[in-house]
């Protein structure tokens, strides 16, 4: 039972000790914990800069009659009075393209209840979800997902990988199968209906309200955790409980939202996963991506093919890395070894390009310290085991244009190598250093228990 001089935290600490001694437990009172405690911790997480949504209100605004604002809010939510507003659509240029990206800007208040949802969904649905699912979880990242592919291929009976790609995800989540997953945990008719005024919505689009029949909020902080209840019904739990045992071998999904690959020992089995992964998605009106999914041979074995052939062997994206076949510096042991892709490679330095570009006429040791910082964060994802080409290679084209930049200000000319090599004295740049490591295993957590499927 929970203790009405309880905080929040211990609150949905209980709820998920809860979730996870009892995978059958359907959770019927929860919307009392959207509370102002709840909500004021959710505001304090908020970005300060954050842009404001179609009414404007800013954090800083907000936070002015923080505790009255927010008293009042929560009236309107447990009267079910509270409408959240139409997203914000603007559009931002897309690195390494002319083409230009919707984003979406929820309301300050719908941020707000959404962050507070999410807490709820997380402390329930947490102990659900499959150890290979990395995408938006507590405590685990893109790296845990790189780490675990590699320790699957190099350890694993591993000659087959399906690179998968699902169209457009977030703009297909159908509502009716995202309700019905939600009711097979939650029983507070209140949190239910509440998300389903988030996915219906809608956006505004130049002063014009598009309606929401399918998808995920734009923007919103409860698009994730939604995204990965989708999957879990309708791929993770599908793959775990019934195809991986219809397989005549060894196979493993490894999921970062909805990027996925799945490796495989048997062609067969990978080739009917690809035919099969069609329909189960269809079911729940989402398609895989012809152009971007694939069934590759991949592994020690196919190495060794592509190596009798005269060939290289194929390589797949996941990501933002490139994964090819390689050999250990002494050629006795096959590694799967990753490099920057191209894509994300030239996105990055785009986006490098148009941010000097920006900022060119900054004091010059304010522009040299956001160029280290925007470096440290390239290497800090990208600098990983056997990336050092790729991260160099950055560090290089970085320069350049860093110098190309500072050349243009002022007279042509004006800034020469010789004086650029002294301004770096001054300034030093970070240098391109490996800083994850794909060998460190991370603990993992207790197999996960589900006795529902959607099948």
């Amino acid at each position: 039972m929970l203790r009405n001089n309880e905080t929040v935290e211990t609150k949905l600490q209980r709820i998920a000790a809860k979730a996870s001694s009892d995978p059958k437990c359907r959770f019927t009172s929860l919307f009392h914990l959207v509370n102002v405690e709840l909500l004021r911790s959710c505001f304090l997480k908020l970005r300060k800069d954050a842009a404001a949504g179609i009414d404007q209100v800013t954090k800083t605004e907000y936070g002015t009659n923080l505790e009255e604002n927010l008293t009042e809010l929560v009236g309107r939510l447990h009267r079910m009075a509270y409408i959240p507003q139409p997203v914000r659509r603007v559009f931002i240029p897309k690195p390494g393209s002319k083409k230009q990206r919707p984003l979406g800007i929820p309301a300050l208040e719908d941020k707000l209840v959404q962050a507070g949802l999410t807490r709820i969904l997380t402390a329930i649905y947490e102990s659900d979800f499959i150890d290979d699912s990395y995408g938006f979880r507590p405590n685990r990242g893109c790296h845990d997902a790189l780490r675990a592919l590699s320790l699957t291929v190099e350890n694993g009976p591993v000659n087959h990988i399906v690179d998968a790609d699902i169209k457009g995800f977030f703009d297909n989540v159908d509502h009716e199968w995202m309700k019905r997953f939600l009711e097979h945990r939650i029983a507070d008719n209140r949190v239910v209906r509440y998300i389903v005024r988030f996915l219906k919505a809608g956006v505004m689009n130049e002063g014009v309200i598009e309606e929401s029949d399918t998808g995920t909020p734009q923007g919103g902080i409860i698009s994730p955790i939604l995204a990965n209840i989708y999957l879990h019904y309708s791929l993770d739990l599908w793959f775990c409980k019934v195809f991986q045992k219809t397989c005549s071998g060894y196979s493993k999904l490894i999921r970062y939202a909805d990027d996925f690959v799945v490796c495989f020992q048997q062609e067969t089995d990978a080739k009917r996963f690809h035919k099969e992964l069609e329909e189960r998605l269809a079911k729940f009106g989402l398609e895989v991506s012809p152009e971007k999914t694939k069934v590759i041979e991949f592994g020690p074995l196919a190495a060794t093919k592509a190596e009798r052939r005269g060939n290289k062997p194929d390589s797949f994206d996941f990501l933002g890395f490139t994964h090819y076949c390689s050999r250990t510096r002494d050629g006795r042991r096959f590694r799967m070894k990753r490099t920057t892709s191209r894509k994300k490679f030239s996105a990055a330095i785009r986006k490098f390009k148009d941010w000097l570009k920006e900022n060119r006429t900054l004091p010059t040791p304010d522009l040299m310290v956001k160029v280290s910082v925007r470096l440290q964060g390239h290497y800090a994802y990208y600098g990983v085991t056997d990336n050092s080409s790729g991260i160099t290679r950055y560090a290089y084209e970085a320069r350049n244009l860093l110098f190309k930049w500072l050349n243009r200000r002022g007279n042509r000319g004006r800034m020469n190598w010789k004086k650029f090599n002294r301004l770096l004295e001054r300034f030093p740049l970070p240098k391109p250093q490996i800083r994850v490591s794909m060998w460190r295993q991370r603990v993992k957590p207790e197999p996960y228990k589900q006795i529902y499927l959607f099948a």
